[in-house]
C-alpha cells in the first residue's frame, strides 16, 4: 500500500509567504544598519579627559565567536614576575603607557570628533617565553587596531576589528 503524502492546507502556504517576506525584509534592514551604525573605521570612546590618571588591568580576553556562535575566552597568564597586562592614561591625557606582561610600552593619545586612538606605539624588547611573546604581539596589535572603547564604571572594553573583546578593570593609579 503506497504511503499517503501529507496534504498541505492552502492556509499554511498563505501564512508561510508573509513570514518569509517579513524575514527577508528584516535581514535586509539589519544588514543595512550594520553598514551605517557605526562606520567600520570609527573609534567610539569616552572623552580622553574621562580616563586621565587611570590605570586598567586586563582581566578577560574574549576571542571572536566560533562557527557555533560560542564566545571563548583566551587564557591570560599574569606575566613574567606576576606583571599583568596594564594600560595607564597619564594625568595630561596625552600619553598612555603600560605593561604587556613582559615588556613596557608607551603611545601617544590622539583625539578627534570620532574619539581617541593610540599612535606611535613603542615597546621595550626584552626576551619572554614564546607563549608570552605571542600574547604580547596580539595585545599590541589590538591596541593599534581596535574599533571601539567602551567605559562602564570600573570596566573598560576594547573591541577589536576582528571582534575580539579585551576587558579591563580599573585599578588604583600608581604614584610614581
Amino acid at each position: 500500500m503506497p504511503r499517503k503524502m501529507p496534504h498541505l492546507h492552502p492556509t499554511n502556504q498563505v501564512l508561510k509567504r508573509p513570514f518569509l517576506a517579513f524575514f527577508l525584509l528584516c535581514l535586509g534592514f539589519l544588514g543595512g544598519c550594520a553598514n551605517v551604525i557605526p562606520p567600520c573605521g570609527a573609534k567610539i570612546s569616552p572623552p580622553s579627559s574621562e580616563l586621565r590618571n587611570t590605570r586598567w588591568e586586563l582581566t578577560r580576553w574574549n576571542l571572536p565567536p566560533n562557527n557555533k556562535g560560542e564566545v571563548r575566552a583566551r587564557q591570560i597568564p599574569q606575566g613574567e614576575a606576576s606583571n599583568p597586562i596594564q594600560i595607564v592614561f597619564d594625568v595630561n591625557g596625552q600619553r598612555v603607557s603600560g605593561s604587556t606582561g613582559c615588556n613596557r610600552f608607551t603611545a601617544e593619545l590622539d583625539e578627534d570628533s570620532r574619539g581617541f586612538s593610540f599612535s606611535k606605539i613603542a615597546s621595550t624588547k626584552m626576551a619572554c617565553t614564546p607563549q608570552r611573546m605571542e600574547l604580547e604581539n596580539d595585545f599590541l596589535y589590538q591596541l593599534n587596531d581596535y574599533r571601539s572603547i567602551i567605559r562602564n564604571g570600573d570596566q573598560l572594553l576594547m573591541v577589536g576589528n576582528d571582534r575580539e573583546v579585551l576587558s579591563f578593570t580599573q585599578r588604583q593609579p600608581t604614584n610614581k
